[in-house]
């Protein structure tokens, strides 16, 4: 007895440290709630651990594994509306995806409504999620819940609980962005010269130099109080959880980008976007009257007057910020507005430091002109969002590439006086600051060329589309791993093209039996679809020359996806020994083997096997340093080697 009692401790001590390195970041609490006779509301809370996050219910397509709620069975049981979440997703561009992807923080709490058709129900089913933070990714992994609610039961209604928790949201980015915008738009022809004009009016107006600081502070004051307006117009127009859910719709996107070609265009001097000249007029008349209510419509006139030159930045900020959510809108408002009011302000307040200005001339309008390039290029983003979300391979990455090419080209050439463009002054010699910037806007153009060819340029990743949405997604001309033949034995029908062009098994005995053959070593690399530290690791670590060749020469790669969301057949569905859990997927599979083996459970993580599977050397998780992963790979494939 004691024997037995010893022998079984030691085994949970065993298994103990071998779970120390599974990581288990989300906590789930699963109730029921009666609301009525009949009706009841489960809730699943997640507890979700510092410094990870939790995926929300609706991600694009190609994305990482959403939260979803599976219901298997349901007895007697009607589903009254959707799932509802306690708070809205926390939306962010994942430049790894190419794409804005919601998740949750801390806490959230998943509600569904439903009703009992008989005397008792029966409601079984699993939630499916999955969990990442800064380093590493969670497999996809799945929560079993079941319950048996009554309906002629009677129960006390209590009210659903209401999260007043506000997410938190990439703001500083917004305001940062916004705030260029405003000193954009101040060196602008619109609105530059109406400094001077300003600075005279309170020099006017004011009969002391106390009472001029004031009156032009109320000014400033003002000129961020009308952006702000407009930033509030536009999240209540729309509202803060739609501008989230369109932010990834692609007909949205096509808007924004005609939109962006629209202000481009008027930029470059093809049209003018004025407002009506009685709604100029009207506030012209206010702002006669004098006092704060004269100095408010004063402000209004500034922003009416120069809305030919602002109202394109001013579009333009609204879009970028209508893609985040929430309250981005007002807060890219307040950052425009407070460039542009900060310098009126001070001006007005100083009028001595006018001396000081650069006046007035052909440059305003060669400001105005690189603007319109950049709105230009900027509207193909979203073009690309739209052909990559309804998959039409229209503007794939090459096209992409060479477009921006065309455009930065037509810039540097602009800058340089080689081209006019209306409203254009004549230019007798060519400035040193436009040589020096067009020089530099013709270095980025030389540098996106091998773009064409499969190079990655990263100064811009996150605006064309990823390597693999491409026409050659090996490189322009190549249909091989470094445009040649493979040699025999590397041509395998169970082998897939990855990332670079490196070929990789997919199935673990397929590639173990073909190790054995070769004589290799077997390299793991436990990744997923939706891990954005793996595509860190492809793209930073694989890419690299010798990696690349170590791939290739010294090791025989398989890539086991734990997300797939394949399912087995009936026969090879089973229980984890090690969780308890249902393996349902090919995704759950891997994942399975991971933990079984390796006591691991995140990704990326890579495993060497020699041909008896045991590890020649301690396994490795993310690391962004090419040296340490190369030096890594050495010293598997010299431990390998020995035996």
């Amino acid at each position: 007895m004691r024997l037995k009692f010893i022998s079984t401790l030691f085994l949970a001590l065993i298994t103990l440290v071998g779970f120390s390195q599974i990581e288990d970041p989300v906590k789930w609490k699963t109730s029921i709630k009666q609301l009525k006779n009949s009706e009841y509301e489960i809730q699943f809370k997640a507890d979700i651990q510092e410094g990870w996050h939790l995926y929300a219910t609706e991600i694009p397509e190609g994305g990482p594994v959403k939260t979803s709620f599976n219901y298997e069975e349901l007895n007697n049981v009607e589903l009254v509306g959707e799932i509802a979440a306690s708070k809205k997703a926390i939306e962010k561009l994942d430049t790894s995806f190419d794409m804005v992807l919601g998740y949750y923080e801390k806490e959230v709490t998943f509600t569904q409504k439903f009703k009992v058709t008989s005397d008792k129900g029966t409601v079984k089913g699993y939630i499916e999620f999955m969990s990442c933070n800064d380093e590493t990714c969670t497999p996809p992994n799945t929560i079993e819940f079941s319950f048996e609610p009554k309906g002629n039961a009677t129960a006390e209604v209590k009210p659903a609980p209401e999260s007043q928790e506000e997410e938190s949201r990439n703001y500083f980015s917004i305001f940062f962005l916004a705030f260029l915008g405003g000193f954009a738009a101040l060196l602008t022809p619109c609105v530059f010269p109406m400094i001077p004009m300003t600075v005279s009016f309170f020099t006017k107006q004011s009969k002391t130099k106390a009472l001029g600081i004031r009156n032009a502070l109320i000014y400033g004051l003002s000129i961020i109080i009308i952006y702000v307006i407009l930033g509030t117009v536009v999240t209540a127009i729309f509202g803060a959880e739609s501008l989230n859910s369109l932010s990834t719709n692609p007909w949205f996107n096509l808007i924004f980008a005609l939109l962006l070609f629209v202000f481009a265009f008027s930029f470059m001097g093809a049209f003018e976007i004025v407002l009506p000249h009685s709604w100029v007029n009207a506030v012209d008349r206010k702002a006669d009257k004098g006092g704060i209510i004269g100095i408010f419509f004063m402000a209004f006139a500034l922003a009416l007057v120069s809305f030919s030159c602002t109202g394109p930045i001013v579009g333009s900020l609204i879009v970028e910020a209508a893609r985040s959510g929430g309250l981005a809108p007002v807060v890219g408002m307040l950052g425009f507005s407070l460039a542009l009011a900060i310098p009126f302000a001070l001006f007005a307040a100083f009028p001595g430091w006018l001396n000081s200005l650069p006046k007035s001339g052909g440059w305003l309008n060669s400001v105005k002109v690189v603007l319109g390039f950049l709105e230009f290029a900027f509207a193909f983003k979203f073009l690309s969002i739209a052909d990559m979300v309804l998959n039409l391979h229209i503007l794939e990455r090459e096209v992409y590439i060479a477009i921006w090419i065309a455009i930065f080209l037509g810039l540097a050439l602009y800058l340089w006086g080689k081209i006019r463009l209306p409203h254009d002054s004549p230019m007798e010699y060519l400035p040193v600051s436009r040589f020096v910037t067009g020089t530099i806007v013709m270095a980025f153009v030389i540098y996106m060329i091998p773009g064409l060819w499969g190079a990655p340029v990263k100064l811009i990743s996150g605006f064309p589309p990823p390597v693999d949405y491409a026409e050659s997604p090996l490189g322009v001309g190549k249909t091989t791993v470094g445009g040649t033949s493979q040699s025999s034995h590397d041509v395998n029908p169970n082998k897939h093209i990855g990332p670079h062009g490196i070929p990789l098994f997919e199935d673990y005995e397929i590639a173990l039996e073909h190790a054995r053959k070769t004589g290799k070593p077997l390299l793991i690399d436990f990744t997923g679809k939706g891990c954005t530290n793996c595509r860190k690791m492809e793209d930073n670590v694989w890419i690299k020359p010798q990696v690349k060749k170590m791939f290739l020469e010294d090791f025989v790669v398989v890539s086991l996806y734990v997300d797939l969301r394949t399912k087995l057949p009936k026969d090879q569905q089973y229980v984890s020994e090690m969780t308890g859990k249902k393996i349902r997927t090919i995704g759950n599979k891997w994942t399975d083997f991971q933990i079984n083996r390796f006591n691991r459970n995140t990704q990326p993580y890579y495993v060497i096997l020699d041909h008896n599977e045991k590890e020649v050397i301690k396994g490795k998780g993310y690391d962004s340093s090419a040296t340490n992963f190369i030096e890594w790979l050495s010293e598997g494939k010299a431990a390998f080697d020995k035996k």
